[in-house]
């Protein structure tokens, strides 16, 4: 069956932005022109389409990406609706990793703020091209210039408007298209669905001009051929700058900028011209490469053999498990086989679902470019290449996730629930990858672990809401961490006799602390076969095995490189028990040895609050072991930027609101791991120790 729409104008694209710059809101609208809806569906009202799920229809966040397809101009565009919340990275993560292209909104009054940039830095881990649309225009602040320079100086992004507004805060009327050179007055009575083009008001065109001019320069530096007749015209046409600033925002070379308000209705239908004029369809995006060998690569055409990754997995009431996919080449029907050469597995696909939001779509197949849920991959997780068969496998770079930084302790209100909330925690841990589930044999304890505390939140009232299981959960506990911070060699000799074959393992380990984040490196250096090659998997298992709860204060252990170096083995009594028993004690006395120290995830935050409070709110980072780093100003208000452990962030929203009278907010995102101060770490591991006997 051949295409409806050819690949060439299919746009696979994500919205991500800082929380609350008006993500949902800028779906909504875009389904809404589309002719995906008959009625705009509002946040605060919580009927926003892509808000789907109850809890975010009442906290008026979004917390799980939503997929959903619209057509504009004759093209197809997948629209994944990502969260803001740094909480919920996981799904944006993952959505960047499968999409073509990104709009990235900023708020007019806020600019560039911290989960901006994150997920900036994660649309250029995977070479996202973007184009940036600043919302909230018809906000009081409103600054569209600042915010195009905040875009190029805090993001290093050649940002240049292909739009200019109108007005601005209530006066804010339409844009005027730089490329046209014409206005676009927007309708309020038609909830700006309709618009009419007119000459472009005579107070605005010498600004108009200046930004014509910019963009024409930018376009004409991004081509020898267009730098040239620029030089010698000093002009370019409408479609060779369209051209140019197309193939230069694939290339990510620019950023085009668009504005206006989403929620007044004005600017969103540009910036679909946009979206279809500048972000690069599957055809433009560069082949695919097999991760196992890089001469196999795949170009996106349903001729190439079928191959997919699998970027999230749901629960569904109706449908059970679904899979959601990106094809990059290939033809999917329902209910072929399919090969997931990530576990070596063959498995049915079901049925092929286009998703509306949580409205689903029965189609027949699905082609190269395509982003579709499937049922019935019961072994398929996150991350997982799906080919049509082994002989024709590929594997895909996989997705990585942050680790978890916060963790509580969980338990059934009713004792007859252990099992069903045993089951519901192990589908919501296929769900959401950084979410992690343990059961601690100290303390007989589950415990959960996640991205902060709204999203272990969020969970604990999925267990409610979704499986049925009222849970009792403990005080969040922080992921501490604990290393090394000297070198340190020696040996342990493991050797028992008791009747019969004994047991003997014997290793010389070295000890090297590595730099913050540099993880955990294994080398063998043993010469002369003093340990038998056969054994060495069995010394690395002994240190991993040491390492999962370290002998300080029985946190994980991280940023070490340990080499064998030396050991010894008996040719009847060594067995690969007794190397991994030599190796995990060695470790574990040499680590007390090596000065080991607690580490506690430190976060950024940044704190936005009028200034009649900075005294108490540089004084309330302060006094939670916090460094100041920064105070700017912003439309009035003032912004503290600065380092706090994560131990200390626990209850800050509520006091934050108390010392401002509710008109502070502040955001966190992590940035990395710190030693935590000598009579803290005491103190740390003296309760842990205790909570342990207790618990015991």
């Amino acid at each position: 069956m051949p295409r409806k729409i050819p690949l060439s104008k299919t746009r696979n694209i994500g919205i991500m932005a800082h929380i609350d710059a008006g993500k949902t809101t800028c779906s909504e609208r875009i389904l809404y022109y589309c002719g995906r809806t008959h009625k705009i569906g509002e946040v605060h009202d919580g009927a926003a389409i892509m808000d789907w799920m109850d809890q975010e229809q009442e906290r008026g966040i979004t917390i799980t990406s939503a997929a959903t397809t619209a057509e504009w101009r004759g093209h197809q565009i997948s629209l994944i609706d990502t969260p803001g919340h740094v909480d919920f990275t996981a799904e944006v993560e993952r959505s960047l990793r499968v999409l073509d292209g990104a709009v990235a909104l900023f708020c007019a009054v806020g600019g560039v703020q911290p989960q901006s940039e994150q997920v900036w830095r994660q649309s250029e881990k995977y070479s996202v091209p973007k184009v940036a649309f600043i919302n909230k225009m018809d906000r009081t602040g409103a600054d569209f210039y600042k915010v195009v320079d905040s875009i190029q100086n805090v993001l290093g992004a050649n940002a240049v408007p292909v739009v200019i507004p109108i007005g601005c805060e209530e006066n804010l009327k339409g844009v005027v298209d730089l490329i046209t050179m014409k206005a676009i007055i927007f309708d309020d009575a038609s909830s700006g669905a309709s618009f009419h083009i007119e000459e472009i008001p005579a107070d605005l065109q010498a600004d108009a001009e200046k930004w014509r001019s910019f963009l024409v320069e930018r376009s004409a530096e991004q081509s020898d051929d267009l730098l040239e007749k620029f030089l010698e015209g000093g002009d370019l046409t409408a479609e060779e700058i369209r051209g140019v600033v197309r193939e230069s925002t694939i290339a990510r070379r620019i950023i085009p900028v668009f504005c206006g308000s989403a929620f007044k209705n004005k600017g969103v239908q540009p910036l679909l011209d946009g979206i279809v004029d500048y972000l690069p369809s599957p055809e433009d995006i560069e082949p695919i490469i097999n991760a196992v060998d890089e001469k196999d690569i795949r170009h996106h055409t349903d001729e190439e053999p079928f191959s997919a990754l699998a970027f999230k997995i749901m629960v569904d009431k109706h449908n059970g498990k679904l899979t959601f996919i990106r094809i990059y080449s290939g033809v999917l029907e329902s209910g072929s086989n399919v090969w997931n050469s990530s576990r070596e597995k063959k498995q049915r696909c079901g049925r092929i679902i286009r998703m509306h939001s949580n409205r689903q779509e029965n189609v027949d197949e699905a082609r190269a470019g395509d982003i579709v849920a499937i049922v019935g991959l019961a072994d398929t997780r996150t991350g997982d290449t799906l080919c049509s068969d082994k002989n024709k496998a590929i594997v895909l770079e996989s997705i990585e996730f942050p680790a978890p930084v916060i963790s509580i302790s969980i338990k059934p209100l009713s004792r007859g629930d252990d099992e069903k909330l045993g089951e519901a925690l192990h589908r919501l841990s296929d769900e959401d990858p950084t979410f992690t589930v343990n059961f601690d044999d100290e303390t007989s304890e589950t415990i959960i672990s996640g991205m902060g505390e709204l999203h272990l939140e969020v969970l604990v009232e999925r267990l409610k809401r979704e499986f049925s299981v009222e849970c009792e959960v403990g005080r969040p506990e922080v992921a501490y961490r604990e290393t090394a911070t000297q070198v340190i060699d020696g040996d342990y000799k493991h050797s028992k006799q008791s009747g019969g074959r004994g047991q003997y393992g014997h290793c010389y380990l070295r000890l090297e602390p590595k730099g913050p984040g540099a993880g955990f490196s294994f080398d063998n250096e043993v010469k002369g076969g003093n340990i038998p090659s056969e054994y060495i998997p069995a010394v690395k298992k002994g240190v991993v095995k040491a390492m999962v709860s370290g002998p300080f204060a029985g946190y994980p252990v991280v940023d070490m490189q340990v080499t064998v170096f030396d050991g010894s083995s008996h040719d009847v009594d060594s067995s690969e028990f007794a190397f991994i028993e030599a190796a995990r004690v060695c470790f574990r006395n040499l680590f007390m040895k090596g000065q080991p120290e607690l580490l506690e995830p430190v976060m950024s935050v940044e704190v936005t609050s009028p200034e009649e409070y900075m005294g108490g709110v540089t004084g309330s980072i302060c006094s939670r072991r916090g460094r100041i780093e920064s105070m700017d100003e912003l439309h009035g208000a003032k912004v503290v930027r600065g380092m706090v452990p994560l131990s200390e962030m626990f209850g800050y929203s509520n006091d934050l609101r108390t010392m401002t009278s509710g008109r502070g907010n502040f955001s966190m995102t992590f940035e990395r791991y710190e030693a935590v101060p000598f009579s803290i770490a005491e103190e740390i591991i003296k309760k842990r120790h205790e909570q342990n006997k207790v618990r015991g």
